[in-house]
């Protein structure tokens, strides 16, 4: 019923409000060197302009301003005017798609989706359908029972969607607020007995600080697992650790991410969240899980068929059986890489490097740094830890 009501209430407004559109083609003079000019694009929707390159050029004399194309029937005249008409019904084509779905479409919202740039626009049934779909894919299942639920429940989900999701904060926030009104509004419908998020305050500035000191890790590292799976997550759990890598980073890890550098191992690749380029030294540690785990790669992915779902549940058991008590979550490798790292001296340029920050006050400071400096103050790192760990091995 409510679909439905949505559905008819914005089907009404996309019908009332229809924009004037056009699509027209020109030379920029200004722009000739040669005798040839660039050819612009210019997309108009009611008064409002939006300029683009086509990424053509052409010769001035064979331009023809009035019909807003090449003059003649040669090959080139041709080939330039298929080029402009299939420019125009792209244009055509993602006007039409906007125009479908929002009340108020500009110039600039046409220019831009043609040109794979700026914000994509969402539907309010297409919000909802999506974060059904996350969880499909968090639970492999259609659904879920509301009394299966627990205050654990979004507190996991909301790692779940900063990680493997890859959503910033304000994302991640707007979805578990969705989640926690709907779960709210069942229990005072009488269709739960308790609300189990009721004293649960979602915030919308997400910070993972827990981490494992020196020690704890130690601990991890050394404890002797009866059960596989948890001696597999303590290998992945250390591995993040000394590396920084987050979870869909690990997942996403291929041995082309891995290259050599100056006669040593280095992941060279991009954060899945930020897509900015970062790079890690491999130290002895992440090298040793790495080989340990060789003959199980698949389609070059170093740590193949990763589920997050079937990872967080099981490390809290796995940190647990190691006599730590803090409330770990994956995610909290990336803290204790960072509070390791400075506490053995690496200055915290080298560490933003590593982490990929992009807000400068992530990390205080963030300055240029080359591959020469971060292999110096990332050898003396891994000297530091070598003296530390030197006399521990991974458990089988």
């Amino acid at each position: 019923m409510y679909n439905s009501l949505i559905t008819n209430f914005v089907t009404k407004k996309n019908w009332i409000v229809r924009s004037t559109f056009k699509v027209l083609f020109y030379v920029n003079g200004s722009k000739e060197k040669n005798g040839i000019v660039p050819i612009m694009g210019r997309v108009t929707i009611n008064g409002s302009v939006a300029q683009f390159s086509c990424k053509l050029t052409i010769a001035k004399t064979m331009w023809d301003a009035k019909g807003n194309s090449a003059k003649g029937k040669s090959k080139e005249s041709r080939d330039i005017n298929l080029a402009l008409d299939n420019i125009k019904a792209q244009i055509i084509k993602h006007y039409q798609r906007i125009s479908d779905r929002e009340a108020y479409v500009t110039a600039e919202m046409v220019r831009n989706a043609y040109q794979g740039i700026g914000t994509e626009y969402e539907t309010l049934l297409g919000a909802f359908d999506k974060d059904n779909e996350s969880f499909k894919k968090c639970y492999k299942r259609s659904d879920i029972s509301m009394l299966e639920l627990t205050p654990d429940f979004i507190k996991e989900y909301e790692i779940y969607l900063s990680t493997d999701a890859g959503l910033h904060n304000g994302s991640v926030w707007s979805h578990c607020m969705w989640l926690k009104t709907i779960v709210a509004k069942a229990h005072y419908n009488g269709l739960t007995p308790s609300n189990p998020f009721a004293q649960y305050r979602v915030n919308q500035n997400i910070k993972e600080r827990q981490y494992l000191t020196e020690d704890e890790i130690k601990a991890v590292m050394t404890h002797e697992f009866a059960d596989k799976k948890l001696a597999y997550i303590r290998d992945l759990f250390v591995f993040a650790s000394f590396t920084a890598l987050s979870f869909v980073d690990i997942k996403e890890l291929t041995t082309d991410d891995i290259v050599e550098i100056n006669g040593e191992k280095w992941i060279l690749s991009k954060r899945h969240k930020t897509k900015v380029n970062f790079q890690v030294k491999l130290l002895d540690i992440p090298l040793q899980i790495i080989k340990r785990y060789e003959r199980f790669q698949e389609d070059k992915l170093v740590f193949p068929n990763l589920n997050y779902w079937n990872i967080c549940k099981p490390l809290k058991k796995m940190i647990k059986e190691c006599g730590i008590s803090k409330d770990i979550f994956f995610h909290c490798t990336r803290h204790g890489f960072a509070t390791l790292a400075l506490s053995k001296g690496v200055p915290i340029e080298s560490v933003s490097r590593v982490l990929g920050h992009t807000n400068i006050t992530t990390t205080q400071k963030y300055a240029k740094i080359t591959t020469e400096k971060i292999d110096k103050d990332l050898t003396m790192f891994g000297n530091r830890l070598n003296q530390s760990f030197s006399e521990i091995s991974i458990a089988m």
